[in-house]
């Protein structure tokens, strides 16, 4: 079996997460600048067995496409056309970047840390991984 990737796409930086091989745990593993997000994938996927990808879909409070919803479509697009192979998922990623902030704080990671966009973009990848298996595992 392999691993589940979680994916919060940005218009600059991409969080990426991934799951334990028996796919019992999410964790935030890297936040790569959007431009070489695709580059990071083919890396990490030659090393490790991904199956699934699930790409964060950033909607509104009453569930309408954000602003930068269309360029999610066309990341998951690209992605499905690059592994035709492995199923590629779109979920909803509300509120998962204010969660992330939430972690951080209660986390005790110092005010300095805290400012850090990458570390929240990498803990939101790991929020939406998480309640992908939580909804589709548990």
């Amino acid at each position: 079996m392999g691993r589940i990737m979680g994916i919060d796409y940005g218009s600059k930086k991409t969080g990426i997460a991934v799951t334990d091989p028996m796919r019992i745990i999410s964790t935030g593993l890297s936040t790569v600048a959007t431009q070489e997000v695709f580059e990071f994938i083919e890396e990490y996927v030659s090393s490790e067995e991904v199956d699934v990808f699930v790409v964060g879909m950033p909607l509104t409070e009453d569930g309408k496409p954000a602003q930068i919803a269309h360029l999610v479509v066309g990341f998951i697009r690209k992605l499905q056309s690059k592994y035709p192979e492995k199923k590629v998922v779109e979920w909803d990623e509300r509120y998962s970047s204010k969660e992330a902030k939430q972690y951080i704080i209660k986390s005790g990671i110092g005010k300095k840390k805290r400012r850090d966009k990458t570390l929240v973009d990498k803990i939101a990848a790991a929020i939406i991984l998480q309640d992908y298996m939580q909804q589709n595992f548990w």
